[in-house]
This record gives C-alpha cells, sequence and structure tokens, in this order.
C-alpha cells in the first residue's frame, strides 16, 4: 500500500519506519524539501521524499503528522488531493499546563474531517509518546499495546487496523469520529498524570473482569456483590 506522511517529526519518523519495514511505499512529505530528503534516507528502504502536495497525492492512506493547529491549515490546502482517502490523525490539542486547547469546540480529528470533507479521517496513535511508537514492537509484559482508533467508514478503519497491526499493536474499536475528542481528551490526562504527577495512569483503571463492578465475586467481606 502507499501511504503518504505529513510532517518529518518524530511521529511521522516512527510510524512510517514500521510501515516500511512492513513493505509498505512510504511517501514523506514536508514543507521543508531538505528535512524530507532526510527522513526518507534515514527510515531507507521504500521510503522517498516529497512535498506536502506530492505525499497526499500519491498516498491510498495518509497520516497527518502535523501539530495541532497546523493540521487543519495543511489538509484545507491539500483537500483535492485527499478526496475519497483514509487521513489518519495522530495529534494531541495540548497546551500548557496540559490543557485540552479544543474545549467544548470540536476534536482535533473533526477539525480535519472540516477541512477536508471528503477524506476518511480516523483518530489513532496519539496516546502514547513517539518513543513507544519506535519499539519493535510495543508489547508490555507479554502484551501488545492496544490502539484504539476512531472513524465513520468502514473501510478507511479496516485499512487502519492494519496499520495499527503492522507497528506490532492491537487495535481496539473506539467508535464513530465523534468519540475522537474523549480520546484527545484522555491524552491529556494521561499525560497530565504521567508527566505532572509522576503517577502510573495505568493504575487508574481496574481489570477487564472488574470493569462493571465485581459481579459474581466475592468481596473483601466474604459476600457476593449484588448485580445492579
Amino acid at each position: 500500500m502507499r501511504i503518504g506522511v505529513l510532517g518529518t517529526g518524530n511521529m511521522a519518523d516512527a510510524l512510517a519506519t514500521h510501515w516500511v519495514r512492513a513493505g509498505h511505499e512510504v511517501i514523506i512529505g514536508g514543507r521543508d524539501a531538505r528535512k524530507a530528503e532526510l527522513l526518507a534516507a534515514r527510515i531507507g528502504g521504500s521510503a522517498k521524499p516529497a512535498s506536502l502536495r506530492a505525499a497526499a497525492e500519491s498516498g491510498q492512506v495518509v497520516l497527518a503528522a502535523l501539530p495541532f493547529g497546523a493540521g487543519a491549515d495543511a489538509v484545507r490546502d491539500l483537500h483535492a488531493a485527499l478526496e475519497g482517502k483514509v487521513l489518519i490523525d495522530c495529534s494531541n490539542p495540548i497546551g500548557p499546563g496540559f490543557r485540552l486547547l479544543t474545549e467544548q469546540g470540536p476534536s482535533a480529528a473533526q477539525r480535519l474531517a472540516a477541512a477536508a470533507p471528503g477524506a476518511h479521517v480516523v483518530k489513532a496513535f496519539n496516546l502514547c509518546h513517539e518513543d513507544v511508537w519506535r519499539m519493535r514492537p510495543p508489547v508490555f509484559g507479554g502484551r501488545p499495546l492496544a490502539v484504539p482508533v476512531c472513524g465513520d467508514d468502514e473501510t478507511a478503519l479496516v485499512r487502519v487496523r492494519g496499520l495499527v497491526r503492522d507497528v506490532g499493536c492491537e487495535p481496539v474499536a473506539g467508535g464513530g469520529l465523534e468519540r475522537a475528542g474523549l480520546l484527545e481528551a484522555t491524552a491529556a490526562l494521561f499525560i497530565a498524570l504521567w508527566v505532572g504527577e509522576g503517577a502510573d495512569a495505568q493504575a487508574i483503571a481496574p481489570p477487564l473482569a472488574y470493569a462493571a463492578g465485581p459481579r459474581g465475586q466475592e468481596t473483601e467481606g466474604g459476600a457476593a456483590a449484588v448485580p445492579r
């Protein structure tokens, strides 16, 4: 599959490296031609440098690896080239104090969808630091990292799930694109816990067997919990 990458930063580097290793043809698009050339050379294999427009035109799937704020403007300029294509958004609209910059407005992913209404936008790859995505593969305690995926087009979701597996992770159905804002808010919370508090964000959730309460489990007092 041909994958266009918009951006030459760390997320572009991490994800494109996996996809080249998986056998995909990757076109690295950048505003700065030299940066695109350097990144393509570092990744090697099928990676080729290009302009942002050429990457959008060439890719069957396009990764928007751009900062929040820059992404919608770039995509708006490229909307004709993105018509009918899968557009992956991995951005996090997080500002100083771990504040969610979208506040009560549309999510970053929904803003991309509005900027390129003919594209099939999918939210994914936004919950981890770029160095986690560089791992080969991201497996912790013998369990592959789970990646929530949000989108409205089933064909687009199937393609993105495949790309998640190519990174060595397991895709998780996250619902429609209207739920992308929940993923972005989750990232803001997790980053605030990890970076701001030095806390283990994973510890805030119980095991799956207890997610709906300890039904059928013995409580500490010895009595079984009563279903509600």
